[in-house]
């Protein structure tokens, strides 16, 4: 028993997941995992609020944002575990909390890689029109599983040089469009179509909620990789906080240099906006073109990549704990990677990439409903955050706070009102995307309740696995 308490391969006390991550690569996950959201499905809301309107959702949303990372990072670093929401809110608020954050994190970071493939499709699609958007699609879930699988310090290396890939692109992108922007393009028809302000475009920026939520989803996922982190209560903070402020100037620029470039009608309800504003400035045959399209692809790639390492991670630590199958929670024997759960993910994303053929389901295109499922999940698990930092403050006032939430209880009540007006919203305007997310909730809570008996008993033979002499 003696390796519980040190490995000599930098595994984690419990001959688990390796801590072989430093600050930069943390931030490489940071930005890479949420750097998609500017490249496609953010403007399926100027088709919802117009480009004006859409201005103001993603101001309110960048703001949720902004204080709720200040006020998750306390979380994570006071519990550095491969779970992360779900982990807080079961410290917090006991088994059912954490199932509630659990399952939300899991659709959010299940459902978001789907519509992250699909655009890789549509992008090498534009490049190799021979080639199937969905067979690309599958190619990438194939690819990206398998390095996955290989190893974190491996999939962390990569993620990191695709993202700065990915920042360099979307800034180059807004230094070729600049000659072309002009405000009165952004403004045309600004507010839902219409050049003034009414009470119906009210009804769009609200309506356009999810798809600003979109620019930002998943950052949040760094928490499951703070067990691989070398030093948590370290790295984390600024991983978190950079992140977000990267994250915040690329999102607005790129949306305001590609609504002033000509008619941003062209631009809504596609899956790839930027390469067609270039095309009306540069052309469709020019370099330029071409090497978006190509340096595009690193940030989808880099979301896509990035999320499968944070599903896998949910998984993985549901399956730990004994809320979902344990055979979920082995560990790859060689590489040290939680492989079933990465296959596991894929298997349901590429059920969701062939499902974009067929279904058209609340009157919208698929992607669009994929967007809205996974934000569902992520709000939902956004509250009970934030629930739990003010539970934890409460109950646990001497747990260690490497960083404490700034201006508390200002940061922290500001994100959990936004989030709830962000999921009341969303629900209102997506009604059948809501009954189908809480038909999965339902689901899983079923699960949850038929295996309260055994819980206790898988984790106890993971638990006694992971401390085997090898």
């Amino acid at each position: 028993m003696s390796n519980v308490n040190s490995h000599p391969h930098g595994e984690s006390a419990h001959g688990g997941l390796k801590k072989t991550l430093g600050t930069w690569q943390l931030w490489g996950i940071a930005v890479g995992l949420v750097i998609s959201g500017e490249y496609f499905g953010w403007s399926y809301g100027w088709a919802k609020a117009g480009t004006l309107g859409f201005l103001v959702t993603s101001a309110f949303v960048a703001a949720m944002y902004t204080t709720f990372i200040f006020s998750f990072t306390e979380l994570t670093t006071s519990i550095p575990h491969a779970g992360g929401p779900f982990a807080y809110a079961k410290r917090a608020f006991g088994p059912v909390g954490g199932y509630i954050a659990g399952m939300a994190t899991l659709v959010e970071f299940v459902f978001a890689p789907p519509a992250i493939s699909l655009a890789i499709g549509a992008y090498l699609h534009i490049q190799f029109p021979g080639l199937s958007p969905t067979t690309a699609a599958v190619g990438a879930y194939l690819i990206f599983m398998s390095l996955n699988i290989v190893g974190v310090q491996i999939a962390a290396a990569f993620e990191l040089t695709i993202t700065l890939l990915a920042v360099f692109e979307l800034l180059v992108f807004m230094g070729v469009v600049a000659p072309g922007f002009h405000w009165s393009n952004f403004t045309q028809g600004g507010w839902a179509g219409a050049d003034n302000f009414s009470m119906g475009t009210f009804g769009g920026i609200l309506g356009a909620v999810p798809f600003a939520i979109w620019f930002f989803l998943a950052i949040e996922g760094v928490a499951m990789a703070a067990e691989e982190a070398k030093n948590p209560r370290r790295s984390i903070p600024i991983a978190y906080i950079t992140g977000i402020l990267t994250l915040v100037v690329l999102a607005m620029g790129v949306m305001l240099f590609a609504g002033g470039v000509g008619d941003w009608k062209l631009l809504a309800d596609i899956n790839d906006p930027l390469p067609q504003a270039m095309k009306l400035i540069v052309g469709e045959n020019s370099g330029w073109m071409h090497m978006l399209i190509w340096l595009g692809l690193f940030g989808l790639v880099a979301s896509f990549h990035g999320i499968i390492l944070g599903y896998s991670r949910q998984i993985y630590a549901l399956g730990r704990e004994g809320y979902l199958p344990a055979w979920l929670a082995k560990l790859h024997p060689r590489f040290r990677t939680p492989h079933r759960a990465i296959l596991a993910g894929g298997v349901v994303g590429i059920i969701a990439i062939f499902s974009d053929q067929y279904v058209q389901f609340a009157g919208q295109a698929l992607t669009a409903n994929i967007v809205t499922m996974s934000v569902f999940g992520a709000i939902v698990m956004y509250i009970i955050s934030i629930l739990s930092l003010f539970k934890l403050r409460k109950t646990e006032p001497g747990l260690a706070r490497p960083f404490r939430a700034p201006l508390y209880p200002f940061f922290p009540g500001f994100s959990l009102v936004a989030a709830i007006v962000c999921l009341v919203t969303m629900i209102y305007y997506n009604r059948e995307v809501a009954l189908l997310f809480a038909a999965f909730m339902a689901l899983g809570y079923v699960y949850f309740l038929m295996t309260r008996g055994r819980r206790k008993d898988d984790a106890a033979e993971l638990l006694e696995e992971a401390v085997r002499p090898e």
